[in-house]
Parts: structure tokens; C-alpha cells; sequence
């Protein structure tokens, strides 16, 4: 039986650089045979059904089509419709209350200790805020991810290294646990 799944490629289409057509993206998923392959915004966010039930094994093949479709690497992670929604109920922030900019998820190829985030001064960055939640960091940041100076510490290859990550503000997060269910 088949499984929806949720594909975030990072740094794509940002800044001129890695371009990667969203109806070039929905063709390199079809060509892997995976199903119902929509796309959600120009950030690199893929919904698809497929009977593999190994989310990493899936990511590997995305990264591998799209570098020999496109010429150049791309970190995808995927997350199952499950997954997705367990974040959204998880989160420590009251999500209704804050604009979709204000909040984001950063999605983590693997959980890094909490030990690697010891070094960081929360007091410093008030009033942004980040939990760790599994294999995702929630970040709470009112000026916006553009604005945030506790965002770029997070993401320092000394935090996350060997770790992959891709942020999604919350309105995206929201939608595509819409897209994925069912």
C-alpha cells in the first residue's frame, strides 16, 4: 500500500542559484514511479505516494535523480504525512496565535544531541526562542527567519555537523500535513 510522503529539498531557487523547476521536479519523481506528485511553493516542497516504506532510502534516490537531472547536489530529506503531523501537534509554541513567518520548523536529517546546543545562550537572542523536538528544531523567531540572529547559530556547522537541515516556516509545515494525509 502506498504512503504519502512530504520531499523538502534545501537551497533550491534561492538567490538565482540551483534552479530547480517545480514542473521539472514533479517529472524527476514520476520518473522514479512514485504517485500523486504535486509541488507547494518554488522552496523545494514535494508531496508523493509511494509503496517504499524507508523515508532515507527515499531521500537518497530524490538526491541522486535530481543531481543527474539538474547537474548539481541537492540535500533532500523526507518525512512521511505522520511524521509531519506529530511535529505540528508537538509543537511548544502556541502556533494559532503567532503568523506563519514567526514560527519555523527546521527539519534534521538525524537528532543531534542536545549537548551540541549547550554553548548557546538563550538569554542572548530573547525574545527568539528554539525547542529541539525529534529531528526538528522549532524556532521561534518575531522579526522573521530573514531577521533572525538566533537562526544562523543554530544552523553552524559546529551544532549540526554531518547533520542536514531545511527550515519551513509554519504555514508551509501546516500545508503540507494537509497535503500528506489520506
Amino acid at each position: 500500500m502506498a504512503k504519502k510522503y512530504a520531499a523538502l529539498l534545501r537551497g533550491i531557487n534561492v538567490g538565482g542559484s540551483k534552479k530547480v523547476p517545480m514542473v521539472e521536479l514533479r517529472s524527476v519523481l514520476e520518473g522514479l514511479g512514485h504517485g500523486e506528485v504535486q509541488t507547494y511553493l518554488q522552496s523545494g516542497n514535494a508531496v508523493f505516494s509511494s509503496a517504499e516504506k524507508d523515508p532515507t532510502a527515499l531521500a537518497r534516490e530524490l538526491e541522486a535523480a535530481v543531481e543527474a537531472h539538474f547537474g548539481f547536489p541537492v540535500p533532500c530529506l523526507v518525512r512521511d504525512g505522520a511524521y509531519l503531523r506529530a511535529v505540528v501537534e508537538a509543537c511548544p509554541f502556541p502556533a494559532a496565535e503567532l503568523e506563519g513567518k514567526q514560527l519555523h520548523a527546521t527539519f534534521l536529517s538525524e537528532q543531534p544531541g542536545a549537548e551540541r546546543f549547550a554553548a548557546i545562550d538563550k538569554a542572548a537572542y530573547l525574545p527568539e526562542e528554539y525547542r529541539l523536538g525529534d529531528r526538528v528544531i522549532y524556532l521561534y523567531a518575531p522579526g522573521g527567519l530573514g531577521r533572525s540572529e538566533l537562526a544562523p547559530v543554530l544552523l553552524r556547522p559546529s551544532v549540526l555537523k554531518g547533520v542536514d537541515a531545511t527550515s519551513r516556516n509554519w504555514n508551509t509545515v501546516v500545508k503540507l500535513v494537509e497535503l500528506t494525509q489520506g
